[in-house]
């Protein structure tokens, strides 16, 4: 069984992969023997990725780019040929979010959230997915999208419509890269306490949510390491492609 899930010789590109989220499936890609390109705005961060990887005797290195900038990508893509050749996997994790009431939304807000998390992803597979079909190297695409895609919730209503958007062109993709061997696929998450949601996590909102998911706890980041790995194993899932995979306790289960 571990051979379905062995990833030596495999590099994996992540995008946000040093976020809190994204930095665990980082280190779970990297524990099953792929090297890592951990891509964050923010280069110190991604480097303390690095450096927990190289700690468990993996191979990883930190780049830098911002999600929003085609030229960035270009170039950070580049600086990744040069270093591993070329990659197999793209984990697509950036985001951001905010709790403004819709009525108090300014379009800076707007455009901003759904450049980072849609168009963010649509420029980075633009980049990383075209160099993989030019090379004619088979692989998977891994979006992170959220519980809010599916079910809008209340207070982050721009971050659900970006994550509606991730939904789609996950199935959009995977149908158009099928062709070239590229599969393309979502993770959903659920409520995980990541920073950029705990500032809109009150008391009473936390007991809403626990009503609504009947595992009744929150997600811990390394629960997300196994479903990565298996979407990006292509003995594992080589029939798997425009899904949305959940990962979050019930909460898309739940009914009234």
């Amino acid at each position: 069984m571990s051979n379905l899930f062995d990833l030596t010789g495999k590099t994996a590109v992540a995008i946000g992969g040093n976020s809190v989220l994204g930095s665990e499936m980082v280190k779970g890609l990297a524990d099953q023997g792929a090297q890592v390109a951990v891509v964050g705005r923010n280069l110190e961060t991604a480097e303390a990725v690095v450096k927990e990887i190289e700690e468990k005797g993996g191979k990883a290195k930190a780049f830098q780019a911002d999600v929003v900038s085609k030229e960035s990508l270009v170039n950070v893509a580049k600086e990744i040929e040069d270093w591993s050749g070329g990659w197999d996997i793209l984990l697509n994790a950036p985001g951001t979010n905010s709790p403004t009431p819709f009525f108090e939304l300014e379009e800076d807000e707007w455009d901003h959230i759904l450049d980072v998390n849609l168009k963010g992803i649509m420029l980075t597979t633009q980049v990383f997915a075209e160099r993989m079909i030019e090379q004619e190297r088979k692989g998977s695409i891994i979006n992170i999208s959220s519980v809010s895609s599916t079910t809008p919730l209340s207070r982050v209503f721009t971050y659900s419509v970006s994550k509606a958007g991730v939904n789609n062109m996950t199935q959009f993709l995977a149908r158009e890269f099928a062709p070239h061997g590229i599969r393309v696929n979502a993770i959903i998450p659920g409520f995980f306490p990541a920073e950029q949601n705990r500032k809109i996590l009150s008391e009473e909102r936390i007991a809403s949510i626990m009503g609504h998911t009947p595992m009744d706890r929150f997600g811990k980041p390394e629960e997300l390491v196994g479903t990565a790995v298996w979407l990006a194993s292509d003995r594992a899932s080589s029939f798997v492609t425009g899904t949305l995979i959940r990962v979050d306790g019930g909460f898309g289960s739940m009914t009234i």
